[in-house]
């Protein structure tokens, strides 16, 4: 299987792109596509293809399989940075708008993890999302699986087998997130929140860091009201939160409509991931 070439670059208007004969460079990170070759980004960096990483990381087995491997972003420095799922998929594809109005009506930043597929059901909203300077998106994979090279599986979702799917989830998100906001982005939260290790060096090697959370908020999107509301009032500078944003009838926002206001009193700061982890 190999990833969808990126659209031309006149189906990238709503940010000012760069081409070049390798490929699309957004915002000084070229983006590899399946017929590129090898891609320079940042000048001194370059973003391996497909067959180059598949190459690369033959034969490698994975010791490691979890949320909270070496080498995964938990935690910043200074500020709260919250962050939101949208996981995309059947049952998976909602959109919870009171989280959105809530942050909006705060003007409080947060960073999106946005599935290619959620995506796909919510183009104008993601576009929306995307224009919005109050928030930052990051990359939540092509079908949202754990992030392995032995299958793996996490909650019952099974994982990627062998780098080219492991290529393939990453990429094709990339993609679909690149295509909103004429960026790379810099941030990749695996489907589940799971990874082995060679999985996290795949996703090194293109350019992402893999960013997990010290606080689980809503439980994905399972917990009550009140276990929301516990869960963010520990919230501290440093911490990142993790909730949902594709489940409406989960009590996400409802936690989040009590507890935001209090956390904004206590004098919680908050930012993006791009400012937390400066």
């Amino acid at each position: 299987m190999t990833t969808d070439p990126l659209p031309p670059p006149g189906a990238w208007s709503r940010r000012r792109l760069l081409t070049s004969a390798a490929g699309l460079v957004l915002a000084g990170l070229a983006v590899p596509t399946a017929e590129a070759g090898p891609v320079v980004v940042r000048s001194t960096e370059r973003l391996p293809t497909r067959a180059e990483i598949v190459a690369e990381f033959a034969g490698r087995r994975p010791r490691q399989f979890g949320m909270f491997l070496p080498g995964v972003v938990r935690r910043g420095r200074e500020l709260v940075a919250l962050t939101f799922d949208a996981c995309g998929g059947a049952r998976g594809s909602g959109y919870d708008k009171l989280v959105i109005s809530t942050l909006r009506k705060r003007n409080v930043p947060a960073t999106l993890f946005l599935n290619a597929r959620w995506i796909e059901a919510h183009p104008q909203i993601a576009a929306d999302l995307a224009d919005d300077p109050l928030f930052e998106l990051g990359n939540h994979g092509w079908r949202h699986r754990p992030l392995t090279v032995a299958g793996q599986t996490a909650y019952g979702i099974k994982g990627t087998s062998g780098p080219g799917e492991a290529y393939d989830e990453i990429v094709r998100g990339l993609h679909a997130v690149a295509e909103l906001t004429g960026r790379a982005p810099r941030w990749y939260r695996p489907g589940t929140a799971w990874a082995d290790d060679v999985g996290l060096a795949i996703a090194g090697r293109l350019g992402l860091r893999v960013i997990s959370f010290s606080i689980n908020a809503d439980a994905g999107a399972t917990a009550s009201k009140k276990q929301v509301v516990a869960n963010l009032k520990r919230a501290r500078r440093t911490d990142i939160t993790l909730g949902h944003v594709n489940q409406p009838h989960g009590r996400t926002a409802e936690g989040l409509v009590e507890e935001l206001p209090k956390m904004i009193r206590a004098g919680r700061h908050f930012g993006t991931l791009s400012r937390v982890l400066a």
